[in-house]
């Protein structure tokens, strides 16, 4: 395998030079590392890993123009019962409305289209034991959703106890899922954890429209 170094780095978008890169030896690729919160979008050969407890990713492409990129979101437990689209958009339901919308704003402003747009889901797992099953809820909000915004789902791998290492490379469509039995699981609960404190205290984003 030739050095990092004889591997130029792929330009990002306009918005995602702060994303972490890193050449992937194992896949011959760089990839772009996700945190809670973040999101990837890219039309070059690289791909998007990150590791998922309770949140969810929507991993989304338009395979015609060669575009996608990959969310890593989570829902306030404040979360109220019903429909989201029924509750007028509550403020926990608005915040994953804003992950999704922003993933799919930034491939249809970089040249996407609307029309070719395919997903997949996964995450959701059940690892924060001491709390409600908040990866229930998100599992439940990002299946609504795409059925409401007519998306074309591809594939789910979605609930069950383990949290998940994802690989994504949108150029491909193809999604890699490793569930971690064996990883230290404290680590992502205190990840996650905090994570959730953080959007639970911040102000609801606004409104995002769809192109």
């Amino acid at each position: 395998m030739l050095p990092e170094t004889d591997h130029p780095l792929p330009r990002a978008l306009p918005g995602f030079g702060g994303i972490n890169r890193y050449w992937d030896g194992v896949h011959g690729m760089y990839a772009a590392k996700l945190l809670p919160g973040e999101f990837y979008v890219t039309a070059q050969r690289e791909t998007i890993v990150t590791v998922l407890g309770s949140c969810v990713s929507a991993c989304v492409r338009d395979p015609v123009f060669g575009i996608g990129g990959m969310n890593h979101f989570m829902l306030p437990t404040s979360q109220g019962s019903g429909s989201w689209e029924a509750n007028g958009l509550s403020a926990s339901t608005r915040y994953g409305s804003y992950a999704m919308e922003q993933l799919i704003n930034e491939i249809l402003k970089n040249g996407g289209s609307r029309n070719n747009l395919e997903v997949k889901l996964t995450g959701g797992g059940r690892i924060l034991a001491q709390m409600t099953d908040i990866g229930r809820k998100n599992i439940s909000f990002v299946e609504e959703y795409v059925t409401t915004e007519r998306l074309q789902v591809l594939s789910r791998d979605l609930g069950d106890i383990y949290p998940r290492k994802v690989y994504y490379t949108p150029t491909t469509g193809k999604m890699l899922v490793k569930k971690l039995r064996s990883l230290h699981n404290d680590t992502i609960v205190a990840r996650e954890s905090r994570y959730l404190h953080e959007i639970e205290a911040a102000p609801v984003q606004g409104e995002v429209e769809l192109f």
